[in-house]
């Protein structure tokens, strides 16, 4: 009898572990980002501050979905975060996320800034601009995208490499705007405009337009402000100041927006906690966080910008949903690859 008591205690003792376990466990959950470690450990202390779930998170720079794809049903991923809508679509393609339905996320984020089912929902956006030249670019001479195509570009702009994510996502919007041929007759007029062949990141671009190689260079409005401020490398700030921000397209369709943005694995142990964390990372405390820190505009209405972010004005973003945007993706690759654009 006394043997049977004592096996039955070690059960109940070896059950309240199990559980106490499980319940431990149940309050983390575990991060893929390609948002750099800057950026969102503020927000994730904030997050674990406020609701009491532990984020593990692992910084991926590159290679996430051939992570996600190798680990497949044993991926620790209960949510990933990625820098651009080309990213989030890839990880559609994939199958390696899963719908979520969020009265919270869909009253947060505009539709256009999520998917259609629920595969993925942007939390952060950055406008796709004009630096031009203050004193060589004349009030009103450039107005919108087409015009950088126009034959009073000659040999005057400035571009990175057409096959980046970010000019393919342009493309892509024009694509979507235009149809293909008017796409592809984009992308010639912008490659005979070329003062340089394409080259560097969104900040050479400007610094080229500091340096009197070209006129006028595409980039995100992020880099305005972090070149405008930067203390390291205050060289910079000049390069900055030479330029305007032009916010193209007002006229009609509106500037391209790309965003930031999260998604529940398809393999999540914890959903529950990774759809609570994407709700957090909407929320006006995140979104103010978000926008204080990189300089990029909240998606959730209401929230006040950072000032400098502030002082460019206000703007009217092409509406497209993002996602449709996305679907043109590979045939704006192949586009620059037909226009031979880098060459």
């Amino acid at each position: 009898m006394n043997t049977k008591r004592h096996l039955r205690g070690i059960a109940a003792i070896v059950g309240c572990i199990t559980f106490t376990s499980a319940a431990l466990a149940a309050q983390e959950v575990n991060l893929y980002s390609e948002r750099q470690p800057f950026l969102i450990s503020p927000l994730l202390k904030a997050f674990t501050d406020d609701s009491g779930i532990k984020v593990n998170m692992v910084y991926i720079n590159k290679g996430m979905q051939e992570r996600l794809k190798s680990e497949a049903a044993n991926s620790p991923a209960d949510a990933v975060l990625t820098s651009d809508i080309g990213n989030l679509h890839n990880l559609v393609k994939a199958g390696l996320v899963q719908p979520v339905t969020s009265r919270i996320l869909e009253t947060n984020i505009p539709s256009q800034y999520r998917h259609p089912d629920g595969l993925w929902y942007g939390l952060t956006m950055r406008a796709r601009i004009i630096y031009a030249h203050k004193q060589r670019v004349k009030p009103g001479e450039i107005n919108s995208y087409e015009d950088l195509a126009g034959p009073h570009m000659k040999n005057r702009v400035c571009v990175r490499s057409g096959k980046h994510m970010y000019n393919i996502s342009l493309l892509a919007s024009v694509v979507a705007n235009k149809g293909e041929a008017g796409a592809e007759q984009w992308a010639k007029g912008l490659k005979a405009n070329l003062g340089r062949k394409p080259q560097g990141n969104d900040r050479a671009q400007v610094k080229a337009v500091f340096e009197g190689v070209c006129d006028v260079a595409l980039g995100n409005t992020y880099y305005m402000g972090k070149m405008a401020t930067n203390e390291k490398s205050p060289e910079q700030k000049d390069w900055a100041a030479a330029v305007n921000v032009i916010f193209p397209n007002q006229g009609d369709r509106g500037t391209h927006v790309n965003i930031s943005g999260g998604a529940v694995t398809k393999s999540a142990k914890n959903k529950d906690n990774a759809i609570l964390l994407l709700e957090f990372l909407s929320s006006a405390q995140a979104q103010k966080i978000y926008a204080e820190l990189n300089f990029e505009y909240p998606v959730k209405a209401g929230v006040k910008r950072h000032p400098l972010v502030a002082s460019w004005g206000d703007f009217k973003a092409d509406q497209t949903n993002l996602a449709k945007i996305a679907e043109q993706r590979t045939t704006a690759s192949k586009i620059m690859d037909k226009v031979a654009f880098n060459n």
